[in-house]
């Protein structure tokens, strides 16, 4: 049986209004108060949760949503799960234009672009694919671009002991791009510095040309 709305009629602003409690019984669902506030959602929208389309709107948004935000779920040990390794390399590494897709935590619209990082050994190096889970990691959490790019060059740094982390995010905007501005090819670009990439400016020159390489 689908799920069964209990609809008040529309209001003066032309949007459904509805009970709260969406009552829903031998419905498949993945969570069921989530979806119900979806549902409320499409109503005050003036849509028919019921129609073809939308039927099962709610759980995929659901579903959606908690992939879209799993970084609250992941630890940070858990990303790097021992791929730490000694060695005694001290040349840069640089793993660039790392996709990352996060979601505005003002519109919660998304946003998305490349991520560079780069960092000195001191002892430690880490398997390749570590960074780019550990881009993930942050960027699937409710951000705004200058704190996520911070908590990756952080979380670098503590994880590595590194003499030196650089971080360089290139982000475009649905909040400018659909909405306010609407400002299509606009880009962000946001840097963290840690260490040696702070305090030494050959290492950075030298670590901004390789990015921009």
């Amino acid at each position: 049986m689908k799920s069964q709305l209990v609809v008040l009629p529309v209001n003066g602003n032309g949007h459904h209004t509805a009970n709260l409690k969406v009552i829903a019984k031998d419905k498949d669902s993945y969570d069921p108060d989530f979806e119900g506030l979806v549902e409320q959602m499409l109503l005050r929208l003036g849509e028919d949760p019921e129609r073809d389309g939308l039927q099962r709107t709610p759980l995929r948004v659901a579903k959606a949503m908690d992939f879209l935000t799993s970084g609250y779920q992941t630890s940070l040990d858990e990303v790097v799960n021992e791929a730490l390794f000694e060695d005694d390399s001290e040349e840069m590494v640089i793993v660039k234009d790392i996709e990352f897709y996060s979601l505005c935590e003002h519109h919660m619209l998304p946003f998305f672009g490349k991520a560079h990082v780069g960092y000195l050994p001191n002892g430690k190096i880490i398997g390749l694919s570590k960074v780019a889970r550990l881009v993930d990691l942050f960027a699937r959490r409710l951000q705004v671009q200058e704190r996520l790019t911070n908590q990756i060059a952080q979380a670098m740094m503590e994880i590595l002991d590194a003499r030196g982390v650089g971080v360089v995010l290139e982000g475009s905007h649905f909040c400018m791009m659909m909405r306010g501005v609407q400002k299509q090819n606009s880009t962000t670009i946001t840097s963290a510095m840690r260490g040696v990439f702070k305090d030494d400016a050959q290492v950075r020159k030298e670590f901004m040309s390789l990015v921009r390489s």
